[in-house]
């Protein structure tokens, strides 16, 4: 669905759905269990937009010669970030949940 939009529409695409992923964490975290599902769809949203429209992008703008590269250097990148989060939100949860909800909601606000 998102490389259809993509070639459709082009890189609006991509901003359209990481902006709609984004929101995902008041839903998650201040809700009830039916705006957390709602939450964890946004999330897949932004997941599948990424790993989708991202390296379609990337594969567009990066010479062929420079693919496997762009790609090693790009999900090297995106694995120390998901570590580095994981391990703060492991910290803020050891002191209080409230702590993660407030961090999440705050970085959200950034993206």
């Amino acid at each position: 669905m998102f490389g259809r939009l993509l070639d459709r529409i082009g890189f609006p695409i991509l901003i359209f759905a990481f902006f709609l992923s984004k929101l995902f964490a008041p839903f998650v975290f201040l809700g009830g269990a039916s705006l957390a599902l709602v939450g964890m769809m946004l999330w897949g949203l932004g997941m599948g937009a990424q790993d989708s429209l991202l390296k379609a992008v990337l594969t567009s703008v990066v010479p062929a010669a420079k693919r496997s590269m762009a790609f090693g250097v790009f999900d090297t990148a995106f694995g120390i970030a998901w570590f580095l989060g994981s391990a703060t939100l492991g910290f803020l949860y050891d002191r209080s949940i409230v702590t993660v909800r407030a961090y999440l909601i705050f970085l959200q606000s950034f993206q």
